[in-house]
């Protein structure tokens, strides 16, 4: 578990099915950001959270449910995928549920991830990517220090239509340069 400001980053599991589908799974705005779509029945979300959940006991499993610490409200994850262990190199991905759009919580679970990443498990490098149709989600990457490193044509294909997407990345040693005297308690938080 790790604790910012304002969120709780933990472990997702088989109570979250309904607020997952309801605010992000099923929802077009969220979801036409991901290759896969919408989810047009809970059932895909039943899977698709006991696919996470049954991953927790591998080591480096990194899948957090973003929750408001003021009400306890689930509304996004995050994770940390792609873990090379010859390269020390990562990616992450993210959503955030519409109605938490906008007010900078991504922006922090994706700081206390990148902390994490280079602080706790040595990563050497995170990357991102976004859909250029998806601007928010850059902004979101610069501000935690991301650059970005160019776009990738035809990445990806949706609805039979392919997209262009921007990819971001940050090396440790730029985040610790970056961040050398601002370190969160998040490490200390993490339980």
């Amino acid at each position: 578990m790790i604790e910012t400001k304002r969120l709780i980053l933990r472990r997702m599991d088989m109570k979250d099915v309904k607020r997952m589908f309801d605010y992000i799974f099923s929802d077009n705005r969220v979801m036409d950001n991901l290759i896969k779509g919408p989810h047009k029945s809970i059932s895909e979300t039943v899977n698709r959270l006991t696919e996470i959940t049954n991953q927790y006991e591998c080591e480096k499993f990194c899948y957090w449910g973003i929750v408001l610490k003021e009400s306890g409200d689930l509304i996004g994850a995050i994770d940390l995928y792609n873990i090379n262990e010859d390269t020390e190199n990562c990616e992450v991905g993210y959503d955030i549920g519409f109605n938490w759009w906008n007010r900078g919580y991504g922006t922090e679970a994706l700081q206390a991830i990148v902390e994490f990443a280079f602080r706790s498990m040595n990563i050497h490098k995170i990357s991102a990517t976004h859909g250029m149709d998806n601007p928010a989600s850059g902004k979101i990457m610069l501000k935690v220090g991301m650059k970005q490193e160019g776009i990738i044509r035809d990445m990806i294909r949706k609805n039979n239509q392919y997209k262009d997407c921007g990819i971001y990345g940050i090396l440790q040693h730029e985040y610790l340069e970056l961040n050398l005297n601002q370190q969160s308690s998040i490490l200390n938080e993490l339980n």
